[in-house]
Formats: C-alpha cells, sequence, structure tokens
C-alpha cells in the first residue's frame, strides 16, 4: 500500500464525506461511485483520494466486486466500459465482452442435433468464453487513467487478504449455487463447508484472488493472458476440477485464445431523448440498441401528461416492440451486419408506435428496419424466435472524478456463479458466457469461433446541452435493458428524483407471454391499473436488477445514487472540496 499512501499525501485537501455504511444515496462537489458493494465503493473513493481518475476508481471498484460480489462479477469474465472524458468533450466505449474459442461451432451446445440441457451447459468448461476484463482493464488505465494496476488493484488486494464479512445477501446466492458448487473441488474448498454454504457473519479471506491481483500488479496484462494464470484457467476449462464422483463436459480453450485475445474500443451507440444525448454500448451488447429505439417509440406520446398507468402501458408495449426486433437481428458486428442505422431511424419508431394500442399485445413478430436504411443489398431478414435465457447476474457501478469525467461500467461472469469453476490457485470464478449464444440456428446469435455472444448490457451516460447529465445502469441479464429504460422514463418522463426512479418497482416486458415484475407487485394499485390494460404477470415475481446511477446537478454538485433495498442495499459515496 505504499505507492498508495504516496499517492493519498498528494490530495490533502480532499476528504470523504463522512457516512454511514450502505447509504444508498449521496450528494457532494467532488468525485462520486456507486456501488452495491461499501467495499468497492470506498476502494474508489480510496483511489479518487489518492489522486486517480475516475477511470482509475473504476477499476479499483470492479476490482473489490471481484472479491466481494464474486457470483457476478470478475477477472473470470468480462464486460462494457462507457467513459465521458471531459478534457475532450467525447464519449468512448471499451468492449472486454468474453469471446468464443478457436474451436466453437454453432453446436457447441447440441448433442446428436438437439439442443441439451441449460443448467448442464453451464456447470461446465465449454461454457466458459475466452475472459475479457483483465484486458479491458488495462485498455482503460493505459489510455484514459493515470494510475497503473500496482496502485488501482491495492484496495482490492487488501479486502482479499484481510477478509470481509459475508452477508445474508453472499449467503442466499451461495444456497443458491449450492449443487452447482458441490461439483468443483476448488468451489466448494473457498465457498462451502462441509457441502454447505458458508453461513452469513463469517470472515472469507480469498489468498488465491489476492495473489492472481498481485501477479497482474507486477507483471501487468500479460501476468493473465500469458502466465500460470492462464495456464490454471486453460487446466481448469479442459479438465475441470470436479469433486469425486461429479462429471461436466470439458471445454477446448487454449493458450493461444488466450494470447490473441483483443479489447475493442468502439464508438458509443448515439441517441437522442427529449433533449437528452444518450450513449450506450454498442453492439455486440443489445442494451444500447434496444433501449434507444424503445425511447425512440415513446418520444412520440406526452408521457408526463398522462395518468402513470397509462404511460407506463406505453413503456412495456415499447419494451415488447425493441426486444422483439433485438431478438430477431442483433448479435457480434464482426459476424453479422445488423440493420442499425433502421433500428435507431426515428421513422422507424413511428411505423412501430402504430402497432401499440389500447389493450396490451400478445407477442409480436420483428419489424422490417431494412427499409429505413440505405442500404442497396438483398439483406437477410430473419425471424424472431423465442428469446434465449440469459442470466440476471452481472455487476454494474459509475464514478466521476473532480475534473468531470464519467465511467458508467457493467461487467459481469455470467449466472450467478458462473460456471461454477473456482480457478484453482487462483480464487476467481471462470464466467459461462458461452450459454448468452443461442443453442441453434439459424440465427445471428449462435457460437462461432471469435465471436462475442449477444449481451444486454446497458451502462449509458447521459448528457445534456453538451455536459454530463446523468448515468445509469445496471445488472440483470435481459432485464438490465428494462431497468435502464424504465429508469429514464421515471426520471426524464414522471419527473422522479433519480433515487425514488431506481427505488420504483421494475415491470419488465421483453416479448414474451406474460412480463416480469417484482415480489410484492401483483395485487397492488399500480398492478391493478396495468391489468385494466390486459397485462399479465409472470408466476414467480423476483427482485429485478441492481442499478446504480450518477446525477449531475445545476449547482455544480454531484449525486451519487445506488439502491435503496435491492441486493442489500448499495453504498453511494461523494467527495467534498476543501475538508
Amino acid at each position: 500500500m505504499k505507492e498508495l499512501a504516496l499517492a493519498c499525501g498528494l490530495v490533502l485537501s480532499i476528504a470523504l464525506v463522512p457516512a454511514a455504511a450502505k447509504t444508498p444515496v449521496a450528494t457532494g462537489t467532488g468525485g462520486a461511485v456507486a456501488t452495491i458493494s461499501e467495499q468497492a465503493s470506498r476502494s474508489a473513493m480510496t483511489i479518487l483520494n489518492g489522486g486517480g481518475n475516475a477511470v482509475d476508481a473504476a477499476v479499483a471498484a470492479a476490482a473489490t466486486l471481484g472479491v466481494t460480489d464474486p457470483f457476478s462479477c470478475g477477472i473470470g469474465g468480462g464486460g462494457f466500459m462507457v467513459i465521458y472524458l471531459a478534457k475532450d468533450k467525447r464519449v468512448i466505449t471499451i468492449d472486454h465482452r468474453e469471446t468464443a474459442p478457436a474451436t466453437a461451432t454453432p453446436a457447441l451446445f447440441q448433442l446428436d442435433g438437439k439442443e441439451i440441457d441449460f443448467e448442464t451447459a453451464v456447470a461446465s468448461g465449454a461454457a466458459v468464453g475466452v475472459p475479457g476484463t483483465v484486458r479491458g482493464w488495462h485498455e482503460a488505465l493505459e489510455r484514459y487513467g493515470s494510475m497503473r494496476f500496482k496502485q488501482v488493484l491495492a484496495p482490492a488486494i487488501e479486502v482479499a487478504t484481510k477478509g470481509f464479512k459475508l452477508n445474508e445477501t453472499f449467503f442466499h446466492l451461495a444456497s443458491e449455487n449450492e449443487r452447482k458448487f458441490q461439483q468443483f473441488r476448488s468451489t466448494s474448498e473457498l465457498y462451502l463447508k462441509d457441502g454447505k454454504p458458508l453461513p452469513a457473519g463469517t470472515l472469507l479471506r480469498n489468498p488465491g484472488l489476492a495473489k492472481a491481483y498481485r501477479e497482474i500488479a507486477a507483471g501487468g496484462v500479460e501476468a493473465f493472458y500469458e502466465g500460470p494464470i492462464a495456464r490454471a484457467i486453460v487446466d481448469a476449462v479442459r479438465r475441470p476440477p470436479v469433486a469425486p464422483g461429479k462429471s461436466v463436459r470439458s471445454g477446448a480453450m487454449t493458450m493461444v485464445d488466450l494470447a490473441n485475445y483483443e479489447a475493442r474500443i468502439r464508438l458509443p451507440l448515439h441517441s437522442t431523448y427529449r433533449g437528452y444525448d444518450l450513449y450506450g454500448m454498442p453492439l455486440p451488447s443489445s442494451g444500447g440498441a434496444t433501449v434507444a429505439e424503445a425511447l425512440n417509440i415513446l418520444e412520440g406520446y406526452d408521457l408526463k401528461s398522462m395518468p402513470r398507468a397509462q404511460a407506463e402501458h406505453l413503456y412495456i408495449e415499447a419494451s415488447r416492440l425493441a426486444f422483439a426486433d433485438r431478438n430477431a437481428y442483433l448479435a457480434d458486428p464482426e459476424y453479422l451486419d445488423a440493420p442499425l442505422a433502421g433500428l435507431l431511424s426515428k421513422q422507424y419508431a413511428a411505423q412501430r408506435r402504430r402497432l401499440i394500442g389500447a389493450r396490451a399485445a400478445a407477442q409480436v413478430a420483428a419489424g422490417d428496419p431494412y427499409v429505413f436504411q440505405d442500404d442497396q443489398s438483398v439483406p437477410l431478414r430473419p425471424q424472431a424466435q423465442r428469446m434465449q435465457p440469459e442470466s440476471a447476474h452481472t455487476t454494474h457501478l459509475t464514478v466521476s472524478d473532480k475534473e468531470g469525467n464519467v465511467v458508467s461500467y457493467t461487467f459481469t461472469i455470467e449466472s450467478w456463479g458462473g460456471s461454477g469453476i473456482v480457478v484453482p490457485g487462483y480464487g476467481f470464478i471462470l464466467n459461462n458466457e458461452m450459454t448468452d449464444f443461442d443453442f441453434s440456428g439459424p440465427h445471428p446469435n449462435v457460437p462461432e469461433a471469435g465471436k462475442r455472444p449477444r449481451s444486454s448490457m446497458a451502462p449509458t451516460i447521459a448528457l445534456k446541452n453538451g455536459k454530463p447529465a446523468f448515468s445509469i445502469g445496471s445488472p440483470g441479464g435481459s432485464t438490465i435493458i428494462t431497468t435502464v429504460l424504465q429508469t429514464i422514463v421515471n426520471h426524464i418522463d414522471l419527473g422522479m428524483p433519480m433515487h425514488e426512479a431506481l427505488d420504483a418497482p421494475r415491470i419488465s416486458e421483453r416479448n414474451g407471454a406474460a412480463t416480469s415484475i417484482e415480489p410484492g407487485f401483483p395485487g397492488s394499485p399500480q398492478a391493478r391499473a396495468l391489468e385494466a390494460y390486459g397485462h399479465r404477470w409472470e408466476a414467480r415475481p423476483e427482485e429485478i436488477g441492481a442499478a446504480n446511477a450518477l446525477v449531475f446537478n445545476p449547482d455544480g454538485t454531484v449525486t451519487a445514487v445506488s439502491e435503496g433495498k435491492r441486493h442489500g442495499v448499495g453504498t453511494a459515496l461523494v467527495q467534498r472540496r476543501g475538508h
């Protein structure tokens, strides 16, 4: 921690606002952070107080989340980072989504021509995509940060070494994954005792992950992609460390797959909504495009003047239409020329809008966006298919600094607990991102060598009059899109302060037979009002998302907002200058 202590001495004029743990809303005049983890938020603030910028702090928070929230994220996965650079007044994105190994084919999850069981596919070496997180962090720090791995990983190394006390949420998630974790020796040793999850209150240390972080801090990105960590990953994928009597499918990842992994610096997906410029992730994330299409549809309505139930009915139906197009057309842009110009056209949105009636629709068909772009070829117009199961388990964080830089970052290992495989000796869980591909085709999102599976992650930064207005993002698989969309509608159209927009009951329509809702929603006046429009709810309500946001206020202050009730309540922290 010597380097960090030296750095801290450079900015004695900046101090952390005194705050109790688990404070989901905070306002100040310097940098700010919102994450779902108290330790992660404090790691980010340590870096900001030490003179680091928002990118440095975001990596520090993410590394700490890999310790405290290992079932949703970590260096065994990948993600998408959206960055606003205040000096240049521009937005860039870093795509470090996992890729399919070079041996992958569209039949990856088939046996004798038939799709295998989804849960069987998840808990396997075959489910593991080439991890992109460390390469993404490296690109972010090298291009836009002011610190290096040695500094930004120091807080996470300390948490992993000294340990942290498990809360009820951690215990609950481990309990959900008990059977999966029992299949793997290395995972059972870390997260189970006598085959059962460690109880809340247990002090959990992760010396293996601390070792991995120290090796990356000393050797840089190559330590992960070419050194002993890489060999341990390949061994775990090809020969999963199964417990006695257990058997799972093996994978075919190689050292060459890891050494060849590249992150992508991509232009953000830009759209507009009621005077805001929205910047999100482009493909292979479907999040930015689907949120933008739904907002384009909603822009034709004066939602502010409507009763809440009518506005929410229109939100649900716009989401249904946008998801029909998302499921049909979107995938890795290096393998498919998706009709993005058409999908994002305001004229196309007007056509789709005409399909919304006074009653809830059943499942709807994809539209034809090709008519609305200058496409002289004869493009394939795929038919909408059933939506492939997609994990609802990821994490999102957001950070700003005193210079005005902003990071909105979503990263994941896919399902809760990923593939279930902890890399022996290194304490991190490998992703099951390959199951984000469609298991059979023809479809744009089938597995192929080197391909990135379609994602729903939707880290977003909104500007107004050329300046940051807010950032927003969430975990939740395909419900990420609806969480971001609904929060934006709540905030801009329904006039809710961001903390109320985040805490409002979530309603997620993804062109399915019924709409997803949260516990406590059925039977409520809000639910009954929507039922009058013909809406039907899924039988098993579940918590949707764990969002984090920043709001840049007109008076120059920034408000950090995390969940006020979901996922054990998040932690928002801010700085104050001159104290």
